[in-house]
């Protein structure tokens, strides 16, 4: 009877959990449609008095001669083109990190690890510096260029995990064969990497898509906007906001990750799990 008790228990705190962790996104739905009076005077209910479905016109139209999809255009390409290169990157230095020998290696890695530690705003101002001296300020390539050489120290972690999970007597028999070293990588380690690649370019995207510090400090015109700064726009501490548009693209820009989630996510938990394992 305990054990019956307990699991009773248990499940009813993982529902409501579960209906607590799913309230905002609700909320947001629910308000999308809503009358823009009603948002906020009537927030405790999650059933609008009538449904506004001008409300995605209105937020789709956009701002003057910019529509909301010019900013997902930007955002697909700045977070597609950052996903290739942190899978291109990361997974060519987690291989020279986890099965080449040469100098310097422990120091590098422990550099990795403390970028890995170091927060991002730390280094946020040497890199506009930077990215201002190569005249790329208000371009893509300050979001762009930096998954191509190196991208995220904790994607390398994950993979220099995963590589060391497999066997190094694949990699002698592939020499006995005739393989280069990149050809090592490229027949043998990389198939086998699928599983936590995947799990790199989920996460990737996910991160990617939802950046605002990024587009915000580097994107100055509107043409290039993404997402998350085509949404800000809706909010105007100086003026009246428009909050049922502003809900409304907020659901939308849901959309993409959902169906990354929905279509990969077996490929996700494979991935995670046995990077566990073999980490």
């Amino acid at each position: 009877m305990n054990s019956i008790i307990r699991t009773f228990l248990f499940h009813t705190g993982v529902v409501l959990l579960g209906i607590f962790m799913v309230y905002p996104i609700l909320w947001a739905i629910s308000s999308s449609v809503k009358p823009e009076p009603e948002i906020f005077q009537n927030a405790s209910s999650l059933l609008p008095s009538s449904f506004r479905w001008d409300n995605y016109v209105k937020g789709w139209a956009g701002f003057g001669n910019f529509h909301f999809g010019l900013f997902f255009q930007n955002s697909l390409i700045v977070t597609s083109a950052i996903v290739v290169g942190t899978l291109v990157s990361s997974s060519l230095v987690a291989f020279g990190f986890a099965r080449l020998q040469f100098k310097l290696r422990k120091l590098l890695f422990a550099l990795l690890l403390m970028a890995i530690m170091l927060p991002a705003q730390v280094t946020l101002i040497p890199q506009y510096i930077l990215f201002h001296k190569l005249d790329w300020v208000n371009t893509f390539l300050p979001l762009i260029v930096p998954a191509f050489v190196g991208g995220t120290p904790f994607f390398i972690f994950l993979l220099i995990q995963f590589i060391r999970g497999i066997p190094k007597e694949l990699d002698e028999s592939a020499v006995i064969d005739g393989c280069s070293t990149f050809g090592v990588f490229w027949h043998m380690i990389l198939p086998l990497m699928a599983p936590a690649l995947a799990t790199v370019a989920i996460f990737s995207f996910y991160w990617s898509w939802d950046d605002f510090l990024g587009p915000l400090i580097y994107l100055n015109q509107t043409k290039l906007f993404t997402v998350s700064l085509g949404l800000r726009m809706f909010a105007d501490p100086s003026s009246m906001s428009q909050w049922g548009p502003l809900f409304a693209m907020s659901v939308l820009s849901i959309v993409p990750q959902l169906l990354v989630f929905l279509f990969f996510q077996k490929y996700l938990v494979q991935g995670l799990a046995t990077t566990g394992l073999k980490g």
